[in-house]
């Protein structure tokens, strides 16, 4: 394999999870890999930071240890709400690591970088090429496979669709980081509440010194988003005049069938791979970076570079199946002429309540929660469901 300084058998663009899970990954099977971003970290990034079950497997899979869970808040304590009625509270739940991003991205990259990855960080990319990345100081470094895992806004899916997702499918969600002294997250519960916007949701999930507070859905039902999210704010006692947001793309389950082109692979939100219910995306990055890698590497072994991509889609199998069940789902979970009947199924059923936990969780999956919400709903809305 490369041994030229600038060459490369594996480049990753994006250091979050996916990029660091690839990287490490790859470094450990012995490919040399450069590692690409254009922050440096620690750097700051606005996100739920739901870190399940199923994310600390992964963690302990790729990274070779485990979650050190003391940069978290822990809840074993979960309520989800209605248009402000609590629908429930479920105690004693497996439990919920809510992570801050600077301090889970930081260390998941250099997990990467102490596994052998070259560290290319802090570089934008000015030009993209099928296997040559041109930084902005004119710098250029070659790889036989390129792995993009640069986020919604991916520039490596740019490059290869001309847009980095469709707009007519791609979620959007508004949040806040709410301090202390607005919202104490030892006094806030970890909290969901449905339809908090059309086709989506609203989450409360208390963080170290702060308590993450958002609102999420389809963007094309929700022009109003703003609105949406001042409600919201109201309804948890929180100013919306006084708070600076953000907004975000999420692209809750439109993934990429095909997740990439010739010699580039698509992984984590580069390549729609977030839960389109839950949101969850950081299990969902890790392990499709492990994939992309494992792919790239089995492939370069071979010295037959072309074959990463096939072999990387038939190892998303399982995650896509989930994804196109989930998708399937959203429409009784989130449709607002379903909802009256989801949220009476999900109020009175303890077995619909306890397999969406463990479906955040990590614990479940979700042809196990089609089958029990299906058998609970009024026979009409299945029919109409099923067609």
């Amino acid at each position: 394999m490369s041994q030229d300084q600038d060459s490369f058998d594996i480049l990753v663009i994006g250091a979050g999870p996916a990029g660091s899970a690839a990287a490490c990954w790859a470094a450990k099977q012995g490919a040399r890999v450069g590692l690409i971003d254009k922050a440096r970290f620690p750097r700051n990034k606005l996100c739920g930071g739901l870190f399940t079950g199923r994310s600390r497997t992964y963690y302990r899979e790729i990274f070779g240890q485990d979650f050190d869970p003391s940069k978290a808040v822990t809840r074993d304590e979960i309520s989800f709400f209605h248009d402000g009625t609590c629908l429930a509270t479920l105690t004693d739940v497996p439990p919920f690591n809510l992570t801050m991003r600077v301090d889970l991205d930081a260390t998941l990259y250099q997990h990467a970088i102490d596994a052998g990855a070259v560290d290319l960080t802090g570089q934008p990319i000015a030009q993209l090429t099928d296997n040559t990345v041109t930084f902005r100081d004119g710098h250029t470094v070659t790889a036989c496979v390129l792995i993009g895992a640069d986020g919604v806004n991916s520039i490596t899916a740019r490059h290869l669709f001309g847009a980095p997702f469709d707009k007519d499918t791609i979620g959007f969600g508004l949040e806040i980081e709410a301090s202390t002294t607005e919202q104490s997250p030892e006094d806030q519960p970890l909290r969901i509440d449905f339809a908090a916007a059309t086709w989506g949701y609203g989450w409360s999930f208390p963080k170290q010194g702060s308590t993450t507070v958002g609102v999420g859905g389809l963007l094309h039902p929700n022009p109003d988003m703003k609105g949406h999210f001042a409600a919201y704010l109201d309804t948890l006692n929180l100013d919306p005049d006084r708070t600076r947001y953000k907004g975000h793309y999420l692209p809750f389950g439109d993934f990429r069938p095909v997740p990439g082109r010739g010699h580039i692979l698509l992984a984590g939100d580069a390549a729609g791979l977030v839960d389109p219910i839950t949101g969850e995306g950081i299990a969902f990055a890790m392990k499709s970076g492990q994939l992309a890698a494992q792919a790239a590497f089995d492939a370069l072994s071979e010295d037959a570079p072309e074959t990463a991509l096939p072999r990387y889609q038939r190892s998303l199998k399982d995650i896509h199946r989930n994804l196109k069940i989930a998708r399937t789902l959203r429409r009784i979970i989130f449709a607002p002429r379903w909802q009256t009947a989801f949220t009476n199924t999900f109020r009175r059923s303890g077995t619909v309540r306890m397999q969406y936990m463990q479906l955040l969780a990590g614990e479940v999956e979700y042809p196990a929660l089609a089958g029990a919400v299906l058998r609970r709903l009024p026979r009409y809305i299945v029919n109409r469901f099923r067609r």
